[in-house]
């Protein structure tokens, strides 16, 4: 009887024991371990992270971090971090979010658009994606990578197209710079290439003259009819005289740093510069800025007339009056001139 009595409290303490150890796995694997009342909350977790940088971002976020860390050692996750980015839904168990955290590495959308040089580019990029400004300006810059798809830093700034673009948190700088390769071969499809050739302009000098449009006019209606008018001057042989490349070359002397040029004058034609296109007959060396799609493929299919001038018209900001003489250009440039003057603006 005695001895009954001792298997029973043995079998109930096991019992007992058995009961608290699944509850103690439920808790740590199954429960619900979340601390925020959104429907998800998100980790970024980058290339160099250790447990330790991981726990500091996730010990916010959830009821017991000690839980989540015996979980996290016993299922090896401590010894195999994963960079990205993470999401956890709200009322996730530990055993769910180390699942996420594992293999769930989530896209974000990278964007940009009208940067006029690499460095603001790579400022840009670094705000959205792990990699930092240096090392994609680094990356950007190659030499090798340049000599390999024929580009310069004249030129290079063309290869990045404005847009949005889906990419991975943890994308690298050079990783960035070769998907950006692959839009850029992707757009200059045959269609475009035998469009350019009928120009008698390579993809370098198209986008080139796609950013003076762009510079010239942020109208997408507009901008076939500017092309048309550069597209004249190069085939007789006149200067583009285009004033974004003035102040391109303006602003890289240290008399005009930190400063906006609002009006073109006389002395800022006298620049020695090849981006002088008042000077200096042909297209530029390089962009003067990142050109918007839509400048591309308005110098690829600009308007054909008769047109050789154009002015801003000061009756429609944003617009411009177009010319077929000098003598009427002069007109409708006297008008603007006389518009900035009334504004206040002197240079």
């Amino acid at each position: 009887m005695y001895i009954k009595k001792i298997l029973w409290a043995v079998a109930l303490l096991g019992l007992a024991v058995a009961g608290y150890f699944a509850y103690y796995i439920y808790s740590a694997m199954m429960a619900p371990n979340t601390a925020f009342n959104n429907e998800e909350a998100y980790i970024y977790i980058r290339s160099t992270d250790t447990y330790k940088e991981v726990r500091e971002q996730l010990e916010p976020l959830l009821k017991d971090i000690d839980k989540f860390d015996a979980l996290a050692k016993q299922k090896k996750y401590i010894s195999n971090i994963k960079a990205g980015k993470f999401a956890i839904k709200k009322a996730m168990s530990n055993n769910d979010i180390i699942n996420s955290i594992r293999s769930n590495n989530l896209p974000v959308k990278v964007s940009f658009n009208n940067q006029n040089s690499l460095e603001k580019l790579a400022g840009r990029i670094a705000l959205q994606i792990e990699a930092d400004s240096v090392a994609l300006l680094n990356a950007m810059k190659d030499q090798a990578f340049y000599s390999e798809n024929n580009f310069k830093d004249e030129t290079a700034l063309g290869m990045y197209l404005p847009n949005s673009y889906e990419l991975f948190w943890n994308t690298s700088a050079e990783a960035f710079r070769d998907r950006m390769l692959k839009e850029y071969n992707r757009f200059w499809n045959e269609s475009r290439l035998s469009k350019a050739k009928g120009l008698g302009l390579s993809e370098d000098e198209v986008m080139a003259l796609a950013s003076i449009v762009y510079e010239e006019s942020k109208q997408p209606t507009e901008q076939p009819r500017i092309a048309g008018v550069y597209i004249n001057r190069l085939e007789i042989g006149m200067p583009l005289q285009a004033d974004p490349t003035l102040k391109f070359a303006a602003y890289k002397l240290p008399k005009y740093k930190n400063t906006v040029i609002k009006r073109v004058l006389n002395v800022h034609k006298e620049i020695e510069s090849p981006y002088n296109t008042y000077k200096y007959a042909g297209l530029p060396p390089g962009l003067v800025t990142m050109p918007d799609l839509s400048a591309i493929e308005a110098v690829l299919n600009y308007e054909k007339h008769k047109y050789l001038y154009f002015a801003a018209d000061p009756k429609r900001v944003g617009f411009h009056k177009f010319a077929k003489t000098l003598s009427q250009h002069n007109v409708n440039a006297r008008a603007y001139q006389k518009y900035l003057s009334s504004q206040g603006i002197y240079k």
